[in-house]
């Protein structure tokens, strides 16, 4: 077994307490924030307010959707307890709570103003079972780290398309990745998950234990707790055949591509950019800049059939790059390096059966004229294991949508943001009318309509029940939120 630890969440932890504790105690509290301090006398990690040195870098997010907000606290947990303590002392002071994991949130609601927000980047403890083929993960952990110790022992999980997102709030929404195809989503992978409950209470949450709430955390989002430690099942996953494969930009090689996705072995997953070809070093440099479909690709089986898979794609047109070869799996992720860069994200989504030839002719159209070189469609072929598990298994119910389709207008810290979300609005509501549901990870803040649409009928009543038995007062409510019944 191997591990990846906290520095603060373990043993020698606990024999540091009261040292720390009476540090943080030689500064006489303020009248005004006496209560802040008590709490902070029990935390195993810092509690950081606006008058910390640190505290304009915690507040930093790496999506740059909203304004930069000011919490009026942030609790770098260390461990369950912590985030226990926090959750209350909000609850009893009436102040509102937010949660961070990787800072990834597409609406921005992982940092609040006036908030008390719960910061679990300092939990990154991965442990890997090679024997039962399982990791514990803590909720601040990455992909990329969680991959590299799986990978040591020629495993895997299913997890998201960037390296740095983190598996807490990756998770809590599905967890669509690289592997979803062969593997499903994350959550097809949970066995069972800590949570810390909206009264402070810690409980497991499995197929056993608390199932209502292991059901809805699995695709239901941050509504029902904060999840302090997840138990993966892993796959036997070692090199892959992938990469990217780079394809002059027309009709034809759109419609072709969701045809060949369609039809794939389960063991190719695609994540394909209509993009401008950026400047990376598999790019010929008189192509950068054109339009073109960069295809990012996973195969987990048989390398030499694989190469068989890949050859419809590749005869869809004469490549602009084929960067498409063995590797060990988590070299797929230095593919979405630059994605990882601090940047503004307008974002419209959608799962769709079909996508018509006005739909291409539309975005073709947009992508001529985009409002800046980072400006995208992606497209992400789905079935596969992805659609073997029924939809009232999890709060996940897409499970018979073929296509998941985003609009991306991104641009870098100090662009425009009202031009980039000008142009990805104008081409959603262009294409808007192949919408069957949306991912609830990829929703911004667009009202009660399409909350609804990330939860098909059924399931979001039911989200509601296990929301009123567990969260019955919305403290946990800077999320896609699942009211209870008042």
């Amino acid at each position: 077994m191997t591990t990846l630890r906290n520095d603060t969440t373990t043993s020698e932890t606990k024999t540091q307490r009261t040292d720390n504790a009476m540090q943080r105690t030689s500064a006489a509290p303020t009248a005004r924030n006496d209560r802040l301090e008590r709490l902070r006398t029990r935390l195993d990690g810092e509690l950081i307010t606006p008058d910390s040195p640190a505290y304009d870098e915690v507040r930093r997010v790496p999506v740059v959707t909203t304004p930069f907000r000011r919490p009026e606290a942030i609790v770098r947990a260390a461990n369950a307890r912590d985030v226990a303590e926090a959750v209350r002392f909000a609850r009893s002071e009436g102040r509102p709570i937010a949660v961070r994991s990787g800072g990834h949130s597409v609406a921005g609601q992982n940092m609040v103003d006036d908030a008390l927000v719960v910061d679990l980047a300092g939990m990154r403890r991965v442990s890997i079972d090679p024997a039962r083929a399982t990791a514990r993960v803590a909720p601040g952990a990455n992909s990329g780290e969680l991959m590299a110790a799986a990978h040591a022992y020629g495993l895997a999980l299913s997890t998201g398309d960037t390296a740095t997102v983190g598996i807490g709030g990756l998770t809590v929404g599905g967890g669509v990745g690289f592997m979803v195809r062969k593997h499903g989503l994350a959550i097809d992978n949970l066995i069972s998950a800590e949570v810390v409950t909206a009264d402070g209470e810690i409980v497991t949450a499995s197929a056993t234990q608390h199932p209502d709430l292991f059901w809805a955390i699995r695709g239901g989002g941050g509504n029902f707790g904060v999840i302090t430690d997840f138990e993966f099942r892993l796959a036997k996953v070692g090199q892959v055949l992938g990469g990217a494969l780079v394809l002059p930009a027309s009709h034809d090689v759109l419609r072709g591509f969701h045809d060949c996705v369609a039809t794939a072995p389960d063991d190719l997953t695609t994540i394909a950019n209509l993009m401008q070809a950026p400047p990376a070093p598999f790019i010929p440099e008189g192509r950068v800049g054109e339009l073109a479909l960069m295809i990012l690709a996973v195969w987990t089986g048989d390398l030499a059939e694989g190469e068989n898979a890949f050859a419809p794609l590749r005869a869809l047109a004469e490549p602009i790059a084929d960067a498409i070869a063995p590797m060990p799996y988590p070299v797929i992720y230095q593919f979405t390096a630059p994605q990882e860069q601090p940047h503004g994200a307008a974002i419209r989504s959608m799962f769709a059966d079909a996508h018509g030839d006005a739909t291409f002719e539309a975005i073709l159209e947009a992508m001529a004229e985009p409002a800046g070189p980072k400006s995208m469609v992606q497209f992400r072929g789905l079935g596969g294991a992805f659609s073997r598990v029924a939809p009232d298994a999890t709060a996940f119910a897409h499970r018979d949508r073929r296509f998941f389709t985003t609009v991306l207008g991104l641009w870098d810290p100090g662009d425009d943001a009202p031009r980039h979300w000008d142009w990805t609005n104008r081409l959603w509501e262009k294409i808007r009318s192949d919408a069957a549901g949306v991912y609830v990870n990829f929703l911004a803040d667009e009202g009660e309509e399409r909350l609804r649409a990330a939860y098909p009928a059924g399931t979001y009543e039911r989200l509601v029940d296990v929301k009123n038995t567990y969260d019955p007062e919305n403290m946990f409510r800077y999320n896609q939120n699942i009211r209870p019944r008042s």
